[in-house]
């Protein structure tokens, strides 16, 4: 169904303060006239503006725009070139996003200020401003390694569950999956941890990207941002021109060392560092460094590289107990406890185990076993 704005929200919001059509379209950037467009239900606003019309107003999405069904899940799955998400995999997904409903309950009830980033832009300046702003909450400076723990701690600050599952290694776009429910308000991010370590850590920032833009989640723009967010996010401006200026001059081999060194230093891919120093150029107005796109793919998929699942759990697979206690220590996950309690509380069955982690009904059984134990 279209989405439309619910006027009367809207104008209560302006009422309450004292704000005229003119005022508001000051705050969100944007003439008058688009205002009184969107009002009378002409036009809709488009994802930066929206962003800029909730948070001026204090409305969350689901009190701002009408989708038609409040309760349906949103389901964003991370674009991967050549492959499609076909209806099955969003039917799919949707059906996952409901059954999640009777967890939320039990997870923690805590309502902290959100993170938003207002104007989601893919323009260099605009990107680089938002990852100052967000290195900033974190504590962190523009040199420094963003570490695994400042990630995932953004998730639970940000009422995102974060779900890691075992799904085995895949080639299309399923290695995570964003449900969120904006009924309850609540995100549930699956991460496939059958996938390679240099990979892993932009995966999980393009997923916090969703959780920072939440009306853009399910959206090719939203799909655009999140990669482009993730690889500034932890390759900034400041690495990528010392990187750009240690490896210019040097013959091939030379700067691919030098772009591989800055890659294990940051635990992230050659391939993100290659893409950020190339940005950096291009904005500089400066000559690219000497290597092609190829070149950095055959590099780095010379070896196969350790998986995040292998680096966790010794031996393969783990028990369900080191799985389950995996997922709550290293990433401060609430669903599985929210899970058990469920499983105790309410008597239910290794089935709904298997639907609401899409594992194979074995796993799920030890799992439930695990919980109900």
């Amino acid at each position: 169904m279209a989405k439309s704005l619910r006027i009367d929200a809207v104008s209560g919001k302006m009422q309450e303060r004292g704000w005229t059509q003119a005022h508001l379209a000051q705050q969100v950037g944007v003439s008058s006239q688009t205002v009184t467009n969107w009002l009378k239900g002409r036009d809709f606003p488009r994802p930066n503006a929206l962003l800029k019309l909730a948070v001026a107003l204090g409305l969350g999405f689901e009190k701002l725009v009408d989708t038609g069904d409040a309760t349906e899940p949103v389901i964003a799955f991370r674009k991967k070139a050549g492959t499609k998400t076909t209806d099955h995999h969003i039917s799919k997904a949707r059906g996952m996003g409901h059954l999640l409903k009777p967890l939320v309950p039990l997870l923690p009830d805590t309502r902290p200020l959100r993170t938003l980033i207002t104007s989601p832009d893919c323009e260099y300046g605009q990107l680089r401003k938002a990852v100052e702003q967000t290195r900033a909450e974190l504590g962190i400076g523009q040199h420094a390694v963003l570490s695994y723990s400042h990630l995932i701690g953004q998730f639970l600050r940000n009422a995102a569950v974060l779900v890691p599952v075992l799904w085995g290694k895949k080639d299309r776009h399923e290695n995570a999956l964003h449900i969120r429910l904006p009924e309850e308000d609540v995100t549930f991010v699956y991460l496939n941890l059958d996938v390679r370590l240099e990979d892993f850590k932009f995966w999980i920032a393009h997923e916090l990207a969703h959780v920072y833009t939440p009306e853009l989640a399910g959206t090719d723009e939203g799909e655009d941002f999140a990669d482009a967010f993730a690889g500034a996010l932890l390759f900034p401006h400041e690495c990528a021109e010392a990187a750009y200026r240690e490896a210019v001059g040097k013959p091939q081999s030379g700067l691919i060392a030098t772009l591989t060194r800055y890659a294990h230093q940051h635990q992230v891919s050659l391939n993100t560092v290659h893409q950020q120093v190339k940005r950096y150029a291009k904005n500089a107005g400066l000559s690219l460094l000497p290597v092609e796109d190829r070149t950095i793919h055959q590099v780095r998929n010379r070896g196969t590289g350790a998986t995040v699942s292998e680096a966790l759990f010794d031996p393969m697979p783990p028990d369900a107990n080191k799985y389950i206690s995996v997922a709550s220590s290293v990433f401060q996950s609430e669903f599985f406890i929210a899970l058990e309690r469920l499983v105790k509380e309410r008597d239910v069955g290794a089935g709904y185990v298997q639907q609401v982690l899409d594992v194979p009904l074995k796993d799920s059984v030890s799992i439930h076993r695990a919980l109900a134990a």
